[in-house]
């Protein structure tokens, strides 16, 4: 099979890890490979010069047997019906990963953002919403959000799938701003997971965060919080970058500062300090953890050989190629998959469907509580099974993640009917 496309290459994990999970009938296979529905819409928008757009948008809901499809909505001009589906397919592992009683999906639309007003941007997410409010629903399919959506986001599309299903909206989607029943911690929870899991990883080698080198390509959310995470532990944090640029300082960056720099609408090709380099140059740096939380494909087999980290901890969903894999586990670096070190996001994401559906409100601590056992649990589990099958943590979560699909799809055995 071609690895060319993240579909495909999410593909082929799958078929390593069902190898690894003991899947032997084909077409328990198969429905694991193919997604339960994919939905593709056209969205029209009237503009603020009075013109009209037609814009693409898709949501696939890939896997429900564990319960219903949970995922988030990325506005991007890359989207595409190939990347969506990848992700709904990762989101169907990795809820399964976490073990909260959901399945997955993921929805996108083909736009650059940055190019809309504000109004423009609300009237293509009510748009959007019209297009697929009945196919969603809080026991049906809970989108989130994801690459350049927001709690505003959220707002606007639960607001308008209330309008359009003349239902109290607010558990149809999660991420909302704490005002319209968001839960506390959302907005850190993809990045206070993957610290979770990489402080278990380091506890269970004997070794602290203090003093650590890391680098992190992405400062959106989960960058951005996991720069102050893992600094406020002791680590140093030399290199990180957007899409525009990349700042280092051996001796560590200012956090605080970048971080204040990115929410004024900074990027750091602006940055007036510090050495900078390419978008991509802190995939390259030499030190003790790298952090991928950018978009998807960015270690390669063409440049793995060039990763010196230790430790890499995916926080972007799909950052490493299975060729790429195959070249750091031979070179001795320990990854931290993605649809565990990242899966927070969703974790909490739960949370906030069970609040809004049992109208409760749960302090920060909890959900941080909350979000660390489940974490740490998950870490323990995926250990577990790679050392025991000596596989890498990837195949291993795929293959605890698929052992659960599986057993949610097999129908109960009804009872024997014992004739006299």
């Amino acid at each position: 099979m071609s690895n060319d496309t993240a579909f495909d290459r999410f593909l082929a994990t799958v078929d390593s890890a069902a190898k690894v999970a003991g899947i032997t009938d084909p077409f328990v296979l198969e429905r694991i490979k193919v997604p339960e529905r994919i939905h593709e819409v056209s969205v029209p928008v009237t503009l603020d010069d009075g013109n009209q757009q037609l814009f693409t948008a898709y949501r696939v809901q890939y896997n429900s047997a564990r319960g219903p499809y949970k995922g988030g909505i990325r506005y991007h001009p890359n989207v595409c019906l190939d990347e969506v589906k990848a992700l709904a397919g990762w989101m169907s592992i990795k809820t399964a990963v976490a073990d909260i009683p959901m399945g997955g999906g993921k929805g996108g639309i083909k736009v650059d953002p940055h190019k809309l007003s504000v109004h423009e941007l609300e009237s293509l997410t009510r748009a959007y919403t019209e297009r697929i409010w009945r196919d969603i629903g809080p026991e049906v399919d809970i989108p989130a959000p994801d690459v350049n959506t927001d709690s505003q986001t959220m707002d606007w599309l639960a607001d308008e799938y209330e309008r359009l299903a003349g239902v109290h909206g607010g558990a149809v989607v999660t991420g909302k701003s704490i005002a319209h029943g968001g839960s506390l911690g959302r907005d850190t929870a993809t990045a206070q997971g993957g610290y979770d899991v990489l402080e278990a990883a380091l506890q269970a080698k004997g070794e602290t965060l203090t003093d650590k080198t890391v680098a992190i390509q992405g400062f959106g959310n989960a960058g951005a919080n996991a720069a102050l995470l893992l600094a406020q532990a002791g680590a140093r944090i030399v290199a990180v970058s957007d899409s525009t640029a990349s700042l280092s300082a051996p001796g560590g960056l200012p956090v605080g500062e970048l971080v204040e720099f990115k929410d004024r609408g900074g990027s750091f090709d602006q940055f007036l300090m510090f050495e900078k380099g390419p978008a991509d140059s802190p995939l390259f740096e030499a030190l003790d953890i790298l952090v991928p939380a950018a978009l998807e494909g960015q270690i390669t087999g063409v440049n793995a050989e060039r990763v010196k980290a230790r430790w890499v901890l995916e926080l972007a969903n799909g950052p490493t190629t299975p060729e790429a894999d195959a070249i750091l586990e031979a070179r001795g670096i320990t990854v931290l998959p993605d649809i565990l070190a990242n899966a927070g996001g969703v974790v909490v994401s739960y949370f906030e469907w069970a609040q809004n559906m049992h109208s409760e409100r749960w302090v920060r601590e909890e959900v941080e509580a909350r979000l660390s056992v489940t974490m740490r649990r998950a870490f323990e589990n995926v250990t577990e099974l790679a050392d025991r099958k000596n596989v890498s943590l990837r195949v291993a979560a795929y293959a605890i993640a698929l052992e659960r699909i599986v057993a949610a799809m097999t129908p109960a055995r009804p009872a024997a009917v014992i004739v006299r």
